[in-house]
């Protein structure tokens, strides 16, 4: 798992400086962390589907997620300020690409009718989102153990400076994008 790190200090980097000519190596962009995110609308009224969650995104990150409270009441939506709705990981160093290494390898690759992610999923800065319709993609969930599906969120964060950069930054991981 931890050929992706390797990959980057050398491979990668050298592609990246080719092609956008940095001075520095300082300048070269990397990935600094990844954020996985569960939203949970349903907890309100089962409060064991928050439990749930967290030990489901627990398995497939392998650090323990933080339960997301909301900050003030909406009347129309029947939530209560401090309500448990969501379930988050921030994932750094080893753990982070151990997590890339198994969205791209493993868990992409089982989505039905995989034709890549979105290339037009930037934010501006250099950010990606993508978004999974179900836990089931990741090995580590089985089927039997799942009470109900649910998608999650999952953003990458680079120091890249521009969309451009930070898509051949993620390609030259293996991120599969759409033609």
């Amino acid at each position: 798992m931890a050929r992706f790190k390797e990959k980057f200090n050398s491979e990668i980097k050298a592609q990246l400086i080719e092609e956008f000519k940095y001075e520095s190596v300082m300048q070269i962009p990397k990935i600094e962390k990844i954020v996985v995110n569960m939203g949970l609308g349903e907890a309100k009224e089962n409060k064991n589907v928050i439990k749930n969650a967290v030990e489901e995104i627990r398995k497939i990150t392998g650090q323990a997620p933080v339960v997301m409270e909301a900050k003030k009441s909406i009347a129309n939506f029947k939530l209560r300020e401090g309500m448990q709705i969501g379930a988050k990981v921030t994932l750094r160093n080893e753990r982070m690409y151990e997590f890339l290494d198994k969205l791209i390898t493993i868990a992409l690759p089982r989505v039905r009718d995989f034709k890549g992610v979105k290339a037009n999923a930037f934010d501006g800065r250099g950010n990606y989102s993508l978004g999974l319709k179900e836990q089931l993609l990741f090995p580590e969930i089985t089927y039997d153990d799942v009470e109900a599906i649910r998608g999650m969120n999952i953003t990458i964060v680079t120091s890249a400076k521009s969309d451009e950069e930070a898509k051949k930054l993620l390609s030259l991981f293996g991120m599969p994008f759409a033609k």
